[in-house]
């Protein structure tokens, strides 16, 4: 009875200390929303740049297959680099990286310029879901990490959102150009830096966190000091269900983050001035999502589910809402197929918050860093596939009817690859 009681206790004298680390997990939703900003701008900003630049559907394709294999490469680097030296440092440096290849694309002027610029970007951003899932396992207890990761996560959306409605504002509306809304959004971007250089730190060396909220985020047994390097990581079945589950839907994502645009602007003849509501509709859905999906199992765990259930639970549900994206494109009412989008969007979002909080429920804070790397590399390589098979597909075809079929049924294939491989979500011996 004693231990049944034991998660209400802990509860309840939570609500009583201090929440100091909701402001950590707030410098993570803001840098996640600048990563999206500066990652989604060449989606929104497709029909003007392939316009001056003579690109097709390959051409775009390629340029995203560019980002992702620099994203790859740089995923794993970055889950390895910053186990070893920190989220404070860490973040820094891949926040900077990534800055620089934003801004440089505002002065390409070849394919060839725009995928080095992409390049260097995606090195940067890669290490933004290392760092910050980092951070949560070192600010909070496993049962908040869901929520905190899926909160954060929720920038994704927010600068999903923010694109469409400041790229035509400097585009169309101050008239300055696409080129410029690269530089200007680059430079703005800056003062999260100057934020998370002067308020990160571990818990225990932030003055500002008080005894009780500090005995609360340490309230979980404590982790194994050792060091535990990807090369070895690699042998564990554990790792590959992340690293797998990553596989199969983190393509998806680059699907809708790239080509939604492009699939409103052709099926519904909007443009650069008039497909900034639908995406905000699909992206504010999608926030939703993602806060549900954390707050799901992280519900559940309170009320003394298991995490094995619990974040399996709300996957399958998922899996399952994602499905209807397929119906898109057979919708003539524009606000029909956005609500059926937002609805896959949100599904993946939420499926992604339980999926990011995994490595920490199976592995100790040392190697999570590594693990997530591991599984970015994985789901990036993937995405190269799905960008080159959504370039060829569209070229050739010029039909979503191949595409949202792989989108909606892999999701269901994801869940029984990581039950498969981790029946119970053990801990790593």
């Amino acid at each position: 009875m004693a231990e049944s009681t034991m998660p209400e206790i802990a509860d309840a004298a939570a609500s009583r200390v201090g929440r100091y680390r909701w402001v950590i997990c707030g410098l993570l939703f803001a840098a996640t929303a600048i990563n999206y900003v500066d990652r989604q701008m060449i989606g929104v900003l497709k029909a003007p740049i392939s316009h001056d630049l003579g690109w097709d559907e390959t051409d775009f394709a390629t340029v995203i297959i560019w980002f992702q294999a620099a994203y790859a490469l740089g995923y794993v680097t970055f889950g390895w680099f910053i186990d070893r030296i920190g989220a404070r440092i860490g973040y820094s440096v891949a926040f900077i990286i990534w800055t620089l290849g934003h801004t440089l694309c505002g002065f390409a002027g070849t394919a060839a310029h725009f995928s080095a610029a992409r390049f260097v970007l995606g090195v940067g951003e890669s290490g933004n879901f290392p760092a910050g899932i980092k951070a949560v396992s070192e600010w909070f207890p496993a049962r908040e990490r869901a929520l905190a990761t899926g909160i954060f996560n929720a920038g994704a959306n927010i600068g999903a959102i923010v694109t469409p409605v400041v790229v035509p504002f400097i585009v169309v509306t101050l008239g300055l150009g696409w080129r410029m809304a690269f530089i200007i959004t680059g430079a703005a971007s800056l003062v999260w830096l100057v934020a998370w250089i002067a308020i990160y730190r571990r818990p225990r060396e932030q003055p500002r966190v008080s005894a009780a909220e500090l005995a609360h985020i340490e309230s979980d047994p404590a982790d194994p000091v050792e060091k535990i390097g990807w090369l070895r990581l690699i042998r564990y079945r554990e790792t590959w269900a992340y690293a797998l589950g990553k596989f199969l839907i983190d393509p998806i994502w680059w699907l809708f983050l790239f080509w939604t645009p492009d699939f409103l602007a052709k099926t519904y003849h909007l443009d650069l001035k008039s497909f900034g509501p639908p995406l905000i509709v699909i992206y504010l859905i999608s926030d939703l999502g993602s806060v549900a999906g954390g707050w799901s199992s992280s519900t559940m765990m309170k009320r003394g589910v298991s995490a094995n259930v619990a974040r399996k639970l709300t996957m399958l549900a998922c899996a399952f809402l994602v499905m209807p994206i397929f119906f898109a494109q057979y919708v003539d009412n524009l606000w029909l197929a956005v609500g059926i989008v937002g609805l896959a969007t949100a599904a993946h979002q939420a499926f992604s918050a339980n999926l990011y909080t995994i490595p920490s429920d199976m592995f100790p804070r040392g190697a999570v860093g590594s693990v997530v790397g591991i599984g970015g590399t994985v789901g990036a390589v993937g995405g190269m596939g799905m960008a080159w098979f959504t370039g060829y597909i569209l070229q050739t075809t010029g039909s979503y009817t191949l595409i949202f079929a792989v989108a909606g049924s892999v999701y269901l294939v994801a869940v029984g690859v990581v039950h498969l491989l981790s029946p119970r979500l053990a801990r790593v011996k």
